[in-house]
């Protein structure tokens, strides 16, 4: 008997079998409990894009296991910490400040289990002898679909920590941290410590100092959002004193919650943040007080005191490379929001029908489908990892914040989409997309908001001509396609773009400031519709299919062509309702 038999609604005069079987709550289950790699055929099609054949043999059964566990116990432990956060313990029971940051045993045990897979993945592909860099890339996705908080905790810094730590920490402070790497013990302990209440974004207006004493330093000062302030290790801007009060002035510090000597060192939390989203990762403020520090940088130089000069510039360069990851997470809240979206179409019925039969739901549908292909194709592509159609590594300057700025974008408006698609019950948050959408609003701040991310395209261009080798990349994607309409649109956009951007640098410097958001936008879309035409390529090459093909179509039509006076209504035909169940089964199989 079904739970609904006791219940006193299913003995009005009007409640039907047929009704409750609307509403049994064991149909709703969504994407929890699926098989997050084997029900996803575009991630895939784009491991097999990339990887050689017999590499994709031995990563493929781990990435299924990392699957199953993402897709399972780790996206119903996320759900368990959104409700019971992390705390700040700031006093022990005598009024000690000892600034513990506790985490739900939720947090723990799935940090535990991702780290573990991920090891296993690791050692599978070292076993073989094959690096395992876009598989690890492919497994953060996987888990971005979970928990963004906890790829946000693995990811925020270990890799700068461990670069910065390897080429300038004094030799006992550098064995000490690569060691607690190496064994894994520090692994999700790490964050950058950038933002104060001065500055924001304006990182020279910071006001953190530094002392010498003896080969450490001393800092003092207040970072007003440090994302995983849980850690044992942060990178940490800040001026040493003597130094220019300007972005020539800034230096990067080591700092570790424990002195050299084994005493606590003077990392103080003053408070966690009360956040829309990401509950996940212990996000709060963090005070210095005579904090040992260890500097990250070359000697210092004559014309800059005590700095070399090259500490925002060397962390710049690191923070392009974490926009990408801050991408991959927005990727994520989409591709979750997609799968949320089909399942809870599929199943729901209304107006003597299943929602995803209707008209209207399909076409929205086919455009997060096609947006969620292209966004995916614009991140793995900013790796620079290797396809099968560019043998050489390539990784673009510019490619990264003109991806970040297109996908975070994505992120927000799929989760939208998702509770549109939901109704009422997508607002409420015992449904999955309401924390879809707390948490996606993050990715278009974390590491540079769309006006930042644009002044970055413009000192691209401006300082090395960035943007010649993208439009090199995209036209070479394009010459591998078929000289069909969806071809011969695209190589005309390309030269379009090129001709905007030579019109740009024309402009007075306002006016080309005002403009850099609609050509970063106009250089996301001709990007991802070139990835995606040469996707399609190999696709009909390799396999005989066009579904890629169709994606593309559907993408340059959105975004790239004219669609005339009557904005398209006239159009000959709807290819993405004729072909809907095509692009459904293409993006989940179940």
């Amino acid at each position: 008997m079904s739970e609904y038999d006791f219940e006193a609604v299913d003995r009005l005069p009007f409640a039907t079998p047929e009704k409750s079987e609307r509403y049994r709550t064991e149909n709703y289950c969504g994407a929890t409990g699926l098989n997050w790699y084997s029900t996803d055929p575009t991630l895939q099609f784009t491991m097999a894009y990339y990887l050689p054949p017999d590499e994709l043999a031995v990563l493929e059964p781990e990435l299924t296991r990392i699957g199953e566990l993402m897709g399972g116990p780790v996206t119903r432990w996320a759900d368990e910490t959104d409700r019971n956060p992390p705390r700040l313990e700031r006093y022990d029971r005598w009024g000690h400040d000892i600034s513990r940051v506790v985490m739900p045993e939720s947090f723990s045990q799935s940090k535990r289990a991702v780290l573990a897979a991920q090891r296993d993945l690791r050692d599978a592909a070292r076993s073989a002898g094959y690096r395992s860099t876009l598989a690890m890339f492919a497994s953060n996705y996987l888990l971005n679909q979970a928990d963004i908080g906890m790829g946000c905790a693995l990811g925020t810094g270990g890799g700068m920590v461990q670069s910065l730590v390897a080429a300038y920490a004094p030799a006992d402070v550098r064995d000490h941290v690569l060691a607690k790497f190496d064994s894994g013990e520090w692994a999700g302990e790490t964050a950058q410590l950038l933002t104060e209440r001065t500055g924001g974004s304006d990182l020279a207006a910071l006001e953190t100092t530094a002392r010498r004493a003896g080969d450490a330093w001393l800092l003092n000062g207040f970072k007003w959002f440090a994302s995983n302030c849980a850690g044992e290790a942060f990178v940490v801007m800040a001026k040493p004193e003597g130094a220019p009060d300007s972005s020539r002035g800034i230096a990067n510090f080591l700092v570790l919650r424990t002195r050299r000597d084994g005493s606590r060192n003077g990392v103080r939390v003053r408070r966690l943040k009360d956040k829309l989203g990401t509950r996940s990762v212990a996000s709060g403020e963090v005070e210095f007080v005579d904090a040992e520090a260890f500097l990250l940088s070359g000697e210092p130089g004559a014309d800059t005191g005590p700095s070399d000069g090259k500490g925002l510039g060397r962390m710049m360069e690191l923070t392009n490379a974490a926009r990408l990851g801050i991408a991959l997470f927005a990727l994520g809240n989409a591709r979750r929001a997609l799968v949320e979206s089909l399942c809870y179409a599929r199943q729901r019925r209304a107006f003597g029908g299943a929602l995803i039969d209707k008209p209207l739901m399909r076409r929205k549908l086919a455009e997060l489908i096609v947006d969620v292909e292209a966004a995916q194709a614009l991140v793995f592509d900013g790796t620079g990892a290797t396809n099968h159609r560019q043998p050489r590594s390539i990784r673009q300057r510019i490619a990264v914040p003109v991806t970040k700025l297109k996908v975070c974008r994505l992120g927000i408006t799929a989760a939208s989409d998702a509770i549109e698609i939901h109704g009422g019950n997508g607002y409420i948050e015992t449904w999955p997309v309401a924390r879809l959408l707390r948490d996606a609003q993050v990715n278009t701040i974390w590491e540079g908001p769309d006006n930042i991310l644009c002044l970055d395209v413009r000192r691209g261009i401006a300082q090395s001509s960035a943007h010649e080798p993208l439009l090199a990349r995209l036209r070479d994607a394009v010459s591998v396609s078929d000289d069909d309409e969806t071809t011969r649109l695209l190589a005309e956009r390309i030269e379009d773009l090129d001709a905007a951007i030579t019109a740009w640098s024309k402009l007075d410097r306002d006016t080309a400031e005002a403009r850099l958001f609609p050509l970063t936008q106009f250089m996301g879309d001709v990007y991802a519709a070139a990835l995606l035409t040469e996707q399609a390529a190999w696709e009909g090459a390799t396999r005989g299919s066009d579904r890629k093909a169709l994606v593309a179509r559907l993408y340059a039509q959105r975004y790239l062509a004219d669609r005339g006076p009557l904005r398209g209504i006239d159009a000959d035909s709807e290819e993405a309702l004729q072909r809907f169940d095509e692009l459904a089964d293409g993006a989940l199989r179940l």
